[in-house]
């Protein structure tokens, strides 16, 4: 499928389900969503956030970056991945750009994270693997397994994913934030 052609994210969704057989209220029951917010999602009324999404594609056993990523073999691993190939898996005022070559095989993941102010993950994201990061601008609150950290521009943090954790954004100024993680699909 062309980049033209892709589907909104809800409509994916909305395929993925029905390729697997499943109906929307047995998707609720699995991952803990209402129904109605399934219907909300998969018509593309409303945008998922991270921790709702991350839910979704748990009962359909595919990770953050895949559901993403162009599924395009490629001949030869990029090295040189530009601005506009960036793989955008974030929603809600809440920029997850993936920086990924097409290689299936990597492991490590890569994000530009950009906050807008108000903003949050939503939820606890919780996945198994280890997440570094660095506050370029900005503040952020960092809450994982219910302890809050106060992060500003120049801080650091190294978390244990298996931890629930949320970042938010509770201040006037976007926070921007590059991080590593493990495995590369979340």
């Amino acid at each position: 499928m062309s980049r033209g052609q892709e589907l909104a994210p809800g409509s994916r969704l909305a395929s993925i389900r029905r390729q697997l057989g499943l109906s929307q209220r047995r998707v609720a029951e699995l991952s803990g969503l209402t129904h109605g917010a399934i219907c909300t999602i998969e018509q593309d009324k409303v945008s998922p956030a991270v921790s709702s999404l991350q839910k979704l594609l748990k009962v359909y056993d595919m990770s953050l970056s895949a559901f993403f990523a162009e599924q395009q073999p490629a001949v030869r691993n990029k090295v040189v991945i530009n601005e506009s190939e960036l793989v955008e898996i974030g929603s809600r005022g809440v920029s997850f750009k993936l920086v990924h070559n097409g290689n299936p095989r990597r492991t490590l993941g890569f994000l530009i994270e950009c906050y807008a102010p108000g903003t949050s993950t939503g939820g606890h994201i919780k996945h198994t693997g280890e997440e570094v990061g660095t506050v370029l601008e900005g503040d952020i609150e960092l809450t994982v397994d219910g302890e809050c950290y106060q992060l500003s521009a120049g801080q650091s943090y190294v978390i244990d994913t298996g931890l629930p954790h949320t970042f938010t954004n509770s201040s006037s100024r976007e926070c921007r934030i590059i991080s590593a993680h493990t495995p590369a699909n979340l």
